[in-house]
């Protein structure tokens, strides 16, 4: 038996392959040390399987590529069908690997030639630690092969009894569920033509009560915009699984002789220590393939919840004046500035400024943003179309529909069909002309309704449409390589890593409520870090849930992301703007920290409180946010234990809200001024003020000693 591991920053993948060469994961977690080939040969040996009574009359192990041709009898990785062919198996005998192996990175390759299906599965652990996979399917053989399931899944440890996924609806997007992990199959599916406000993110196995900072734990990650599956599998046999995959719809991929089919990337992580060190290996992925993330992300102020459609040059440019003597870096203009658009009920498609709104363009728009140091940013929904347009009144065809009938309207709107040749190249002419005519950063790119019942050329449309969506996005920023975009789909209905590698920032949900957002962050955070995820800092009273809040509340809860303003700020007095100027000062002290530590969630006992925090990477420095959400359940809430620092550095603590007018915002925090080892902090804590329900505070630690 051939046995190839792989092992980067503390993870390890061991994989054997059995007396017919089919290859299977051994081992996927902790680091396993230098292990030459007879102590791999050694492993490989005690991991092989007995024979079971009243069963098969070899040991059955379950391949890197879930095989029911061998008798395994869960979900299978391969099903397809060939029409008039002489073999019709759901899943081919996968034979003949050729496996190539470095330290980080191994293909597998077979070939059945009865079935007429080449595979290949690659793995690689990258510098993270991240395992990355993905299964590849060419038809070898005569005659269409329609393509059914490919999926790839991933073994993990019987002791990962638990599972940890998340749902969601509009504006509250990522509710976490728990629930033990029995025998069975838990499979999520999201069939909404997008990622899906219900999308899981990650499904987490892990120990029993695994937390932020304790339990071993593995996740995986389907990175697809489309319709996708994630799935956690235990079987009476005693295989434990976590796998995902593209959801295909019947005859919407299918190979000509020649033809490959590659898969969503499935990324998996493994923590010996709870969610926060998994989520660490996604964020490090995250931001090496996302186009700016390792830069400070502005400050930026949208016009949505200020002036909603009600927009006018003089209106506007004050609003920007407000925003630029706050510090803002980014003026956003959202929905309303094209042809028609009065109203959300028209003028999706037509990418063309509406001259009875603005008579000169919006030239003299960007020239005053510009001109008060910020960029200028533009909302545009490019993937949709409303019936009331002028490109669906020209071209009706050009609507994505199943059936004569167009589907439901969602917002009364309709989707585009980018696989329409037409269609693409007049949607990228327009889109192409605003950017080389304007001087714009930074698009908006909103996505507000679910793909239903849509076709392209008699075959179902979602799996063109998705790589329709991804060609866009490249060759805007392939055309403007300085742009910025953000995946916006009615909030949180597009967050996924792979639409994250062709942009710059999500938007995780459309609510502004502080009390939502600590929640959906805190779980969006499971897969994205925190300088790509927008939060912005609305109305005192939030225009999705009637709830008020204080504006320390709703800075102190935006304050550790991509930071922004989406609020009438013309209608502040000169003490409101000097206090949400403080708040924006604050979070340019710590913005230098944000897209390059670790971001942390310190256990707290009481649900009723949520700690977030931002650690530099060489430990010297830390910011937490304590925030409330709901009335603690003791008058003294329990103390506070900070996590991430280094326990054999001296910390001085300090209580960091911001001061106005010689006021003092916070109240006063007892443990302001102490010195105490990164230890003491993390296993004793500090004692934590009296705290209000929906009250939040801001503590940072700085290092005491010289130590670089």
């Amino acid at each position: 038996m051939r046995v190839v591991h792989l092992t980067r920053a503390g993870v390890s993948l061991v994989l054997g392959r059995d007396d017919a060469g089919i290859p299977s994961v051994l081992h996927w977690g902790a680091a396993l040390g230098d292990l030459d080939d007879d102590a791999l040969a050694a492993m490989a040996a005690a991991r092989r399987p007995g024979i079971s009574r009243s069963s098969y009359d070899l040991p059955r192990t379950t391949g890197l590529v879930p095989d029911g041709t061998r008798g395994f009898a869960g979900t299978p990785a391969l099903e397809g069908h060939r029409i008039g062919g002489s073999a019709t198996a759901a899943a081919p005998s996968l034979v003949d690997w050729d496996v190539s192996a470095g330290d980080s990175a191994v293909t597998c390759t077979s070939s059945d030639t009865e079935a007429g299906w080449d595979v290949t599965v690659q793995l690689a652990l990258d510098d993270g630690g991240l395992l990355h996979a993905r299964t590849s399917v060419t038809n070898a053989a005569d005659g269409d092969l329609h393509l059914a399931t490919v999926l790839t899944a991933l073994p993990v440890a019987a002791h990962a009894s638990e599972l940890l996924d998340l749902t969601g609806r509009w504006c509250k997007e990522r509710s976490p569920q728990r629930h033990p992990w029995v025998q069975g199959t838990h499979r999520r599916d999201a069939r909404h033509g997008r990622t899906g406000h219900d999308a899981t993110l990650l499904l987490v196995a892990g120990t029993p009560g695994f937390t932020f900072g304790t339990g071993e734990a593995w996740a995986v990650h389907t990175a697809w915009s489309g319709n996708h599956t994630t799935y956690a599998e235990r079987t009476p046999e005693g295989d434990c699984l976590v796998g995902g995959g593209e959801l295909l719809s019947p005859g919407e991929v299918v190979l000509a002789p020649g033809e490959t089919y590659r898969s969503p990337w499935l990324l998996g992580s493994w923590s010996p220590a709870g969610l926060d060190p998994l989520s660490h290996r996604f964020h490090a992925h995250l931001r090496a393939v996302t186009p700016r993330a390792r830069t400070e992300r502005p400050v930026i102020a949208n016009t949505w919840e200020a002036v909603y459609f009600d927009q006018s040059i003089e209106r506007l440019a004050e609003l920007a004046d407000v925003a630029a003597s706050v510090g803002v870096e980014r003026f956003v203009l959202d929905d309303g500035w094209f042809l028609g658009r009065r109203d959300d009920t028209a003028g999706l498609g037509d990418w063309t400024v509406d001259a009875s709104v603005w008579p000169e363009g919006l030239g003299p728009l960007v020239e005053h943003v510009t001109g008060r140091g910020m960029e200028f940013g533009l909302w545009v929904e490019p993937e949709m179309v409303n019936l009331d347009s002028e490109v669906a009144r020209t071209h009706p065809e050009r609507v994505l529909r199943g059936r004569d009938e167009a589907p439901p309207e969602w917002r009364q709107q309709q989707v585009l069909d980018l696989q329409d040749d037409g269609a693409y190249a007049d949607l990228r002419a327009a889109l192409l002309a605003l950017l080389d005519d304007l001087d714009i950063a930074y698009l908006k790119w909103d996505h507000n309704r679910d793909l239903t019942d849509v076709t392209h050329a008699g075959r179902p449309a979602v799996h063109g449409q998705t790589l329709a969506a991804y060609r866009l996005l490249d060759e805007l920023r392939d055309a403007h390589p300085t742009l910025e975009i953000e995946s916006c789909s009615s909030g949180g209905g597009r967050v996924d890593a792979e639409v994250l590698i062709r942009t710059d920032r999500i938007w995780p949900s459309d609510t502004n409520d502080p009390l939502e957002r600590q929640h959906l962050q805190r779980w969006t955070s499971l897969l994205v870090p925190p300088e790509l995820m927008g939060s912005h800092v609305g109305p005192a009273t939030s225009h999705t849930t009637g709830r008020t809040h204080a504006l320390r509340y709703r800075a102190a809860t935006a304050l550790l992301h991509s930071f922004g303003i989406e609020w009438d700020m013309t209608r502040l007095d000169e003490a409101g703007l000097a206090e949400l100027r403080s708040w924006i000062d604050l979070h340019k002290r710590v913005r230098p920290l944000i897209g390059t530590g670790a971001l942390v969630h310190p256990d707290h006992p009481d649900p009723a409180v949520m700690v977030t925090g931002v650690v530099a990477a060489d430990r010297s420095e830390g910011w937490y946010v304590v925030a409330t959400v709901a009335a603690t359940a003791t008058q003294h809430p329990a103390p506070l234990r900070l996590t991430g620092l280094d326990p054999d550095r001296s910390y001085r603590l300090a209580e960091e809200l911001p001061r106005t007018g010689g006021a003092d915002l916070s109240g006063g925090w007892s443990a302001s001024g102490l010195v105490l080892s990164g230890r003491v902090l993390e296993t004793a804590g500090v004692a934590l003020p009296v705290l209000d329900p929906e009250e939040a505070r801001v503590l940072r630690v700085v290092a005491d000693d010289p130590r670089a």
